[in-house]
């Protein structure tokens, strides 16, 4: 019969307080899981259109913060790239919000408008390529099945074949198809339309200028080569130059770093440990001190401190591991509300759930090694 860990008994010993000691773990766990969790849809929605586009080089104005906020710049530098070797094609880009009216409630929203020729193949989201034909016809535009609710039933009403037609930036438009994007905490839904129908949408838009340049280099010309060829050929301060990975690492750190809601949720995550900590520590001092005669009763039998420290280390990886099971469970089941709720790609991943049980571990470890200290001092002389 294998004989069973002291440690293990003296949490089972009393149930009230272990259950307690779990929902503190699962709670603080799910604080931290869903802060990460957020953390992450925030990145990887910001950048989810980015990584689309069908692009190796990206121009921007310099200006520019982020891509639900850029400033515009003459076309005639993206056509100036077009003359440097291994530059195969540019395509201008349009982006601007407008209001939408919601076709049954009248009222209106901000949603985002992206342009650009529909001959080019710039984007690859689901529902684009097949429609770009229709494009090309007047005030119609595609809409994004997965913006949020406030904007009507357009998806609704689309698939059960009705025709749907609205206003954006009071002129009337209709829903020519869908595409699948998603919303992100700078846009609550999209539309997709040509560049002639993003400037009878936006009437008073300069035509001669853009707010993003496409660029696809030759198949085996080097991208980083054509960069710095361009870079030198604008010679301008006014445009940056950059590929589709700096372009993205660009919108993160956009949001990580020049905003405060990057702070926020990793604030949050620090809180939910310090919470865990707290409620592990609270527990395990206690079981301490309660036993605080039984352990001395083995100090004078010989045991040593380390042997003592130990089951009292043991307490805490045991209630790490118990405590994790129900915090990763419970955030998986939030993880699928919030993301049917806001659209967000909030999911759970492989990688997040062993940052959760590292810091979980090292919660309780820490909360074991400040408990430890009466145990520490106790003499078995001073208790008896």
């Amino acid at each position: 019969m294998l004989k069973i860990p002291l440690s293990w008994l003296q949490l089972t010993h009393e149930k009230t307080r272990l259950l307690v000691a779990i929902a503190g773990i699962t709670f603080a766990d799910i604080l931290m899981f869903m802060q990460l969790g957020f953390r992450d849809a925030l990145f990887d929605s910001s950048v989810k259109f980015h990584k689309q586009l069908e692009t190796d080089i990206v121009l921007l104005n310099s200006r520019s913060e982020t891509f639900v906020n850029l400033k515009q710049f003459s076309q005639r530098r993206l056509y100036t790239a077009l003359g440097v070797p291994g530059v195969e094609s540019v395509t201008p880009m349009y982006i601007g919000f407008a209001f939408w009216k919601n076709p049954v409630k009248q009222n209106l929203k901000n949603i985002l408008v992206i342009g650009f020729n529909p001959e080019k193949n710039v984007v690859r989201l689901p529902g684009v390529a097949e429609k770009k034909a229709l494009l090309k016809q007047q005030d119609l535009v595609l809409f994004d099945q997965k913006s949020r609710q406030e904007f009507g039933p357009v998806v609704q009403w689309f698939n059960q074949g009705k025709t749907v037609t609205t206003e954006v930036a009071e002129r009337k438009i209709k829903i020519g198809g869908l595409f699948s994007l998603g919303t992100s905490f700078g846009a609550d839904g999209n539309l997709i339309t040509s560049d002639v129908n993003f400037f009878r949408l936006f009437s008073n838009r300069d035509r001669g200028l853009i707010d993003l340049g496409l660029i696809q280099v030759a198949p085996n010309a080097d991208v980083n080569a054509v960069v710095q060829a361009i870079q030198k050929e604008i010679a301008a301060e006014d445009v940056m130059v950059m590929t589709k990975a700096d372009f993205i690492e660009f919108e993160k750190n956009y949001w990580r770093t020049r905003t405060t809601i990057g702070f926020v949720f990793a604030f949050g995550t620090l809180m939910g440990f310090i919470v865990g900590t707290v409620i592990v520590y609270q527990i395990l001092y206690t079981d301490v001190a309660d036993h605080l005669p039984e352990y001395a009763t083995l100090k004078a039998m010989g045991y040593t401190d380390f042997y003592l420290l130990s089951v009292v280390f043991q307490e805490a990886i045991i209630l790490a591991i118990i405590g994790f099971i129900p915090g990763v469970s419970a955030a998986l089941f939030m993880y699928y509300r919030v993301a049917n709720a806001t659209g967000l790609p909030i999911m759970m991943t492989v990688s997040r759930a062993i940052t959760i049980l590292i810091l979980t571990i090292l919660m309780c470890v820490i909360s074991g090694i400040i408990s430890v200290g009466k145990l520490r001092s106790a003499d078995p002389a001073d208790i008896f």
